[in-house]
C-alpha cells in the first residue's frame, strides 16, 4: 500500500485538486451565486456600468431641465402679458374715475353758475423760458375760442387767459405770468386790488395783489377770488390763498403775496369760458 501512495502520490493529489475544484463549481451553480470568473468580470465593469448608469441620468436630467425650462419661460411670458394687461385695466379704471370725478366737480361748477358756457380743451405743451408762463391748448377759433377768455379747472379755480389763438390750437397767459392784471378780492374783508404777474415771484409759483386799500387787515391763509371789476372776467373765480401782506419800497403802497391754488405742471385738461353773463 506505501509503495501504492509513493508511486502514485502526485497522481492521487491532481485527483484530489480537481475533485475539490469540481466540487466548489458545483456548489457555486446549485447555490445560484456567479461562479469567481464572473465574479471577476463584474468586479471589473461594475464602475463602467455605473459610469455609463450615471450619464444617462445626467442626460435625462438636463433634458428635463431644458424642456421645463421652456415650459417655464413660456408660462413667464404669459402671466408678463397677463401683468401687462391688468395694468392696463387698471390705468383705465383710473382715467375713467379721474374722468367721472372731473365730470362731477365741472356739474358742480355748471350748476353754480349756469350762465358759463365752457369748452374743454387739452393741454399739449407748457412754456420752459424763465421769463413767461404759458400754456398751449389743443383747440383754437374753430371751437369759438378767443383772446380774453378765461381759462380754468373743472372745479373753476382760475388757470390764466387766452392771449393768442390759431385755428385748432391756443396760447393762455398764466395768472402767475407777468402779462397778468386782473381784478381780485379777498372774501373775509372785501378787500379789493389787482391781481399781477411779477418776474421775481413768477419763478417761485406766484403773484401779487397789488394796490390794496389803507387798513386792510389781511392775514396769511385769506382767499382771494376774481373780482369781476371792468366786466372783463367772470367774478367768484378761486385764484388762491394769502401768503404774506408786504409794503412796496417806496413804503406807499402794500401788497399781498398770493399762492395760486391751480397746480400748473399738472394740468391735463382744463375749460375755457367762452361766455358768461356780466353781473353788475
Amino acid at each position: 500500500m506505501k509503495d501504492f501512495l509513493r508511486q502514485n502520490g502526485i497522481l492521487l493529489l491532481v485527483i484530489a485538486l480537481l475533485a475539490s475544484i469540481l466540487i466548489g463549481i458545483c456548489t457555486f451553480v446549485l447555490s445560484g451565486e456567479a461562479d469567481p470568473l464572473s465574479n471577476i468580470v463584474n468586479t471589473v465593469t461594475a464602475p463602467v456600468r455605473g459610469g455609463i448608469a450615471a450619464a444617462a441620468d445626467w442626460v435625462e436630467g438636463a433634458y428635463a431641465y431644458v424642456f421645463h425650462r421652456g415650459e417655464l419661460e413660456d408660462e413667464l411670458d404669459a402671466l408678463r402679458r397677463q401683468v401687462g394687461e391688468l395694468q392696463e385695466k387698471v390705468r383705465q379704471g383710473e382715467e375713467a374715475s379721474r374722468e367721472n370725478d372731473q365730470l362731477r366737480d365741472l356739474l358742480g361748477l355748471q350748476a353754480r353758475r349756469r350762465d358759463f358756457v365752457f369748452e374743454a380743451a387739452k393741454v399739449t405743451a407748457r412754456s420752459t423760458a424763465n421769463w413767461e408762463s404759458t400754456l398751449t391748448l389743443s383747440k383754437g377759433s374753430t371751437a369759438g375760442i378767443e383772446a380774453g377768455d378765461c381759462v380754468v379747472t373743472q372745479t373753476g379755480v382760475l388757470v390764466g387767459v387766452v392771449a393768442e389763438t390759431g385755428l385748432n390750437w391756443s396760447t393762455v397767459s398764466t395768472i402767475i405770468n407777468t402779462e397778468t392784471e386782473i381784478g381780485g378780492i379777498v372774501t373775509r374783508t372785501y378787500s379789493a386790488g389787482v391781481l399781477e404777474g411779477d418776474f421775481a415771484l413768477m419763478n417761485e409759483g406766484k403773484l401779487k395783489l397789488n394796490y390794496l386799500p389803507e387798513g386792510a387787515q389781511l392775514v396769511s391763509g385769506d382767499e382771494v377770488l376774481t373780482s369781476g371789476r371792468g366786466e372783463v372776467f367772470p367774478s367768484g373765480l378761486e385764484v388762491g390763498r394769502v401768503e404774506g401782506v408786504f409794503t412796496d419800497p417806496s413804503g406807499q403802497t402794500r401788497y399781498a403775496v398770493v399762492t395760486p391754488s391751480v397746480a400748473l405742471d399738472s394740468l391735463i385738461e382744463v375749460f375755457v369760458i367762452k361766455d358768461f353773463e356780466i353781473v353788475e
